[in-house]
Formats: structure tokens, C-alpha cells, sequence
């Protein structure tokens, strides 16, 4: 590593998984715009690192220095798409190996923190683990980001504490993860004691009554809290095209139903099969991404090919595209012809769907996605249920995603969710706005680290 002068290094520590590795890495970029901020590292393995930098969507990455650990070889198992559980266990194996990463990580804190009056580190709760050591070094301190919404986040702590008080707020879900995913996250309790305080990838505006539970003593003792979300803002959207795009551009205003799942969910046959039939069947213009959930290893190329019925694409042409590579979601959602969005409610998909204003049509498959469905639908009233919690373990009917379609896209009840999800749109927009709640908490944080 190089000798640098500046005052402080901003270390970014992500957990392995797509949603996690975006939130983070847009984090980075915005934490490097700061004149004050240089530089930022981001680090993880080299795989996972080059699968952030090519997905990235609407940010400028040259400024950050990626820093690739040493990561143990991982098997990278293809998922299961007949599974009834929809947690992609699959990629465990790339999970379990962040455990490995601690001594190397902390060999790199060290190093780091030789050339630098501070050493700020920014990590994924569910690395607390890996981190826990820059309690050891004099002048390094850290702070967890979380990538899921308030709401989700006290009904998370729940699952592993008593909350008096709040037994009517949060609804009777199950998250639905493995055994083993339960203690990983367990094995992270401890190690976040020594974290110096917490980062929200949500805003005040919307959460504010969730942000005040986090903060109460019982919870995050007296650690500062920070919501500076939403991270991604729309006026970063790249000019590049996707092909998708143009064919959007043919579009009348509104007239699209977007469908993506994800990076995490891979549907069985038949529930593709029911799908195709109900967007047929509805008659509204679609877009659908169908892709399998990624690999330990996103770039090894292998990848399941899913069936649609017989005829189907040249029955719809012109009425609905399929796309089977990556694609450029925040793009499509703030594209004119983009009404609306199904969507399994993963929170990086919420919160670019609350940027857009474009109101939600929630299949929540596994993790906090049920509680971020209750978030969307029941709180923020910006969306319909596709399909019950309770009912996870079915398989959602042409019928019933027919009918889902017509509601949100075709239908008073949709137009009203629409004006509810440009209301908080334009909440959204002017809390990141220079002046905004959530631009004021995040100068504050920059305030706070570089004191």
C-alpha cells in the first residue's frame, strides 16, 4: 500500500450477498464525494468484489480502492428451484468462509492504521465477527450499515430479544432463513457490542417512528444512530441503454408492469408457468427478468435455463419482453413507462421502487422480505399483496397473478396506491436534497468521523 497523508481511511467491510455488496458499495461512493473522505476501501474477496463493480447501477467507482482478502475456495452449488423455502441455502458455503476472513481482515486494519490518524470501518452487521478486533487498535473505530429498514430491523431483534410494548406493532411473520444462516447471525451478537454506532440505508420521513424504537436505550444503548437513505438518488442514472430500454421507450406512460425477483429466488417451473399464464391473461404490458439466484461464484456460467409455456414470447410480442441477463433495474423503474413493479420486496428493490414512485405488487420469498412487504403494503400503503405469508409454501395460481395485475395496473384501487407512491417520492427526493433530513444526517455522520 502506498503512504497517503489524508487524516483518515474509510474501510468498507460487505457481506457477500448481492443486495448487501450494492447497498455498501453505493455507500462508498457517496461517502467519497466527500472532499474530507479519501481514501475509501472497499474489501471483500476478488470474486465478490468484481461482482460489485459490474453490477453497480448510477454511481462512479473509480474513486474507491478495492482490496481483495484472501478467501478460502468455496464450492458454488447451483440453486434449487422446486425448494418450497425460498432461503437460497445454496450459497451458505460462500457465507461460512466470511468467518475465515478475521485474521486477514485484521491484519489489513493494521497495516491501514499505520498511515492514518483514523480508521473508520464500515461493515454489514452480519460481519460483525470478521471485524471485531478494531476494538484492539488505538485508532480505529466501527459502525454497522444496515441494509434492511427500521421496521425490519426491530422485527428482526425480536426474533432473538423481548421487545415490551411492541407486540401489536409488528406483525406474526416468520423469517424465513436456514438453521444455519440463524446462527451466523447469532454468532454476530456478541461482536457488534463493539461497534461505535449505526447507519440506515432509510429516512426519517418514512420510518421515523421505527428509528425512535431503535434508538431507545434498551436497543442500541448509547450508540448514535444515522438515516441517510435512500442511498441511491435518481439523478445518478447512468446514459448507457439497455435494450430493454428502448423497447420501453414504445411504451405508453404507465403501461408497464416490471417483474424481477431478485438475485436470491429462483422460481420452479410450474410457478413460471403460472406466472406466464397470469400476465397473459391480464392483458397489461409487461417486462419480466427471468433469471435463476446467483451462485456462490455469479461468473462461472452455468446457469438454468427456465421454460416458458409453448408460444409464449411469440404469442406476446410486441405486449411483453423477456429478459434473461442483468438488468438495469433502477433505469427501468424510473423509465416513464414503468407503472408498476412485482417484486419479491427485497429492500434494495423497495427503496429504488420508493425513489421511482412506483408502486409495488409484493411476493416476499424469504429473509426480512415478508416484514418489508407489511412495510410497503400495510404502513406506507404503496403496494398489494401478491400472495400471503402464510400461504408461502403454494403456488400462486394464473388467477390469482392475474387479478394482482389488474388491481395495481388497471383499476381505482391502483391508481390510488399510484398517488401514494409519488407522495412518498417526493418525500424521499427532498429528504436527500442539500437541506434534507436525510443529507443532514449524513453530513453529520462525515462530521462525526472526521472530527
Amino acid at each position: 500500500m502506498e503512504q497517503v497523508h489524508e487524516k483518515i481511511a474509510v474501510i468498507i467491510v460487505p457481506f457477500p450477498a448481492q443486495g448487501h455488496l450494492n447497498q455498501l458499495l453505493q455507500l462508498s461512493c457517496l461517502i467519497s464525494s466527500y472532499a474530507n473522505i479519501n481514501p475509501v476501501y472497499y474489501v471483500g474477496s476478488a470474486i465478490h468484489n468484481r461482482q460489485a463493480r459490474v453490477r453497480l447501477n448510477g454511481f462512479d467507482p473509480t474513486k474507491i480502492h478495492f482490496h481483495d482478502i484472501p478467501t478460502p475456495t468455496v464450492a458454488s452449488p447451483s440453486p434449487d428451484p422446486n425448494s418450497l423455502t425460498k432461503f437460497p441455502t445454496h450459497l451458505q458455503p460462500a457465507w461460512a468462509a466470511t468467518l475465515d476472513l478475521r485474521e486477514p481482515l485484521f491484519d489489513y486494519l493494521k497495516e491501514v492504521s499505520d498511515k492514518f490518524k483514523r480508521v473508520v470501518v464500515l461493515h454489514d452487521p452480519l460481519m460483525s465477527v470478521v471485524v471485531q478486533d478494531v476494538a484492539s487498535i488505538p485508532n480505529a473505530e466501527s459502525y454497522a450499515i444496515n441494509c434492511i429498514p427500521a421496521f425490519s430491523k426491530i422485527s428482526l431483534i425480536s426474533c432473538f430479544q423481548k421487545l415490551p410494548g411492541l407486540e401489536d406493532l409488528l406483525p406474526s411473520l416468520e423469517w424465513c432463513t436456514s438453521d444455519e444462516f440463524q446462527y451466523l447471525m447469532a454468532l454476530q451478537i456478541k461482536s457488534l457490542r463493539y461497534r461505535s454506532g449505526d447507519i440506515y440505508n432509510t429516512c426519517r420521513l418514512i420510518e421515523g417512528p421505527y428509528m425512535d424504537i431503535l434508538e431507545r436505550k434498551e436497543i442500541a444503548g448509547n450508540k448514535k444512530s444515522w438515516a441517510i437513505g435512500p442511498i441511491f438518488h435518481a439523478n445518478q442514472l447512468p446514459e448507457r441503454q439497455h435494450e430493454c430500454l428502448e423497447w420501453l421507450d414504445k411504451q405508453d406512460p404507465k403501461s408497464v408492469i416490471y417483474v424481477s425477483f431478485g438475485t436470491s429466488v429462483s422460481l420452479s417451473d410450474k410457478q413460471i408457468k403460472e406466472l406466464a399464464l397470469g400476465l397473459e391473461q391480464s392483458k397489461v404490458k409487461f417486462l419480466w427478468v427471468l433469471r435463476d439466484a446467483d451462485k456462490c461464484d455469479v461468473f462461472d456460467g452455468q446457469v438454468r435455463k427456465a421454460e416458458l409455456p409453448d408460444g409464449f414470447e411469440e404469442r406476446l410480442e410486441g405486449v411483453g419482453l423477456v429478459v434473461r441477463d442483468w438488468a438495469p433495474q433502477p433505469q427501468i423503474l424510473a423509465h416513464p413507462s414503468t407503472g408498476g413493479f412485482m417484486s419479491h420486496c427485497g429492500w434494495n428493490s423497495c427503496i429504488e421502487s420508493i425513489t421511482m414512485g412506483v408502486p409495488i405488487a409484493a411476493w416476499p420469498m424469504h429473509s426480512d422480505q415478508p416484514s418489508n412487504t407489511w412495510l410497503i403494503t400495510e404502513i406506507l400503503k404503496m403496494g398489494v399483496v401478491v400472495r400471503e405469508w402464510k400461504q408461502r409454501m403454494e403456488v400462486v395460481r394464473a388467477t390469482t397473478i392475474e387479478n394482482v395485475v389488474k388491481r395495481l395496473m388497471a383499476s381505482e384501487e391502483g391508481n390510488e396506491i399510484r398517488k401514494r407512491a409519488d407522495e412518498l417520492l417526493a418525500t424521499v427526493r427532498r429528504a436527500t436534497w442539500e437541506g434534507g433530513a436525510s443529507r443532514l444526517e449524513l453530513d453529520s455522520f462525515i462530521a462525526h468521523i472526521t472530527r
